[in-house]
């Protein structure tokens, strides 16, 4: 069996990070592309969950990552004037130092990692794609737009939702499909007294929340329905954000009011899509939201992607590459990620259709437990 002594990563995003400090790890050499010559993630945050810190504490990366966020045990679920129905502890999948939630800031958690990445040895060529990639059974030829090629042992395409890896590989048959909701997002101070995360149901066809990320910071959320996926003018945004949670007290109204400046309200429809499996072709690979883009109901979109970054390295330094490492990522990988995606879904098309018998905090619970298993 070939082993692998050099790959590609193409898309430096958390997949694609997780996936060349991984193989890194592994003793692989690594060139990872970048498109984008910022290398900029957009301002607000995420909560990630005890199953993303668990794969950071196997890579080293998790005291880093803890220390630049807000640690949190729990997650409500309230109604809007922030009356709780219904608490979910956490799990504290890593160690038991380590919390089972975390709130972090995008560009924060990208630091972290894009350090560990320069620190692993990753080469990394900012500005820079493929323009022909021909992969076959023992290597594959990559050519790049800065004029320069390259032989490689594997490629992981990770190049995000609308991924140029996937349509050259499996052609344009498998598309996002917009899902009839977006997300809106907004950071503001973080009340003191607030110190986890609360889901608030109650709006038309959506919810609202807020996440603390640090001491300092968190940040307003809203998911709700979104006919026809409109594209509001930037002008607009903050007045149409404060006005879809006018229906909130308390906590939620005083957070609301923060939400002021328009050029900073991050706005984006929510996309879903699962590839049939398989997704390789020869020694290239598909990973995260280039093959399994999911909605953010469940939070699991980042751990995911990491998840996927330690598996491709541990199947590295198991010695597999090609085909037979495609095969092995997918056993892993696919009923996990579409658990993940269906139940994803499932709550949003409950709060598209204002269900009377949904259970958004019971699939939720359901979820959570069957992510306690080992990746």
């Amino acid at each position: 069996m070939k082993h692998a002594g050099k790959i590609l990563v193409i898309g430096g995003g958390i997949g694609g990070l997780a996936t060349a400090i991984a193989a890194r790890q592994a003793g692989v050499e690594v060139d990872l592309v970048e498109l984008r010559s910022d290398w900029k993630v957009y301002h607000v945050g995420i909560l990630v969950q005890g199953n993303f810190l668990r794969v950071l504490e196997a890579m080293g990366m998790v005291d880093d990552v803890v220390r630049v966020g807000y640690p949190m045990d729990s997650l409500t679920f309230e109604d809007l004037h922030g009356r709780v129905f219904t608490t979910i502890p956490g799990q504290k999948l890593a160690s038991p130092q380590y919390p089972a939630n975390l709130g972090i800031t995008r560009p924060a958690l990208h630091q972290v990692m894009t350090d560990h990445a320069r620190q692993a040895g990753v080469n990394i060529r900012l500005g820079v794609t493929y323009t022909t990639l021909m992969p076959g059974a023992e290597h594959a030829d990559v050519a790049f737009t800065d004029g320069t090629d390259g032989r490689y042992d594997q490629v992981i395409g990770a190049d995000g939702v609308h991924s140029s890896v996937r349509e050259t590989l499996f052609g344009q048959e498998h598309q996002p499909q917009f899902t009839g909701q977006a997300v809106w997002r907004y950071n503001v101070k973080r009340p003191p007294d607030v110190t986890h995360m609360s889901m608030c149901m109650g709006l038309k066809r959506g919810k609202c929340g807020f996440t603390p990320v640090n001491e300092a910071t968190g940040y307003v959320l809203l998911v709700q329905a979104e006919p026809g996926n409109p594209r509001y003018p930037e002008e607009q945004l903050a007045d149409r954000f404060r006005e879809r949670l006018a229906a909130c007290t308390g906590k939620m109204a005083a957070l609301r009011d923060q939400i002021t400046d328009p050029a900073l309200v991050v706005y984006r429809p929510l996309e879903a899509l699962l590839m049939p499996a398989p997704w390789y072709r020869g020694n290239a690979l598909l990973i995260g939201d280039a093959v399994h883009a999911t909605t953010p109901h469940l939070g699991q979109g980042a751990a995911q992607a990491v998840e996927d970054g330690w598996v491709v390295g541990q199947l590295l330094a198991e010695g597999l590459c090609g085909e037979a490492l495609g095969a092995a990522f997918m056993a892993r990988r696919y009923e996990r990620l579409k658990l993940i995606w269906q139940n994803s879904l499932q709550i949003g098309q409950w709060e598209l259709d204002e269900d009377p018998s949904a259970d958004p905090a019971g699939l939720t619970r359901q979820t959570l437990a069957a992510l306690a298993a080992a990746v």
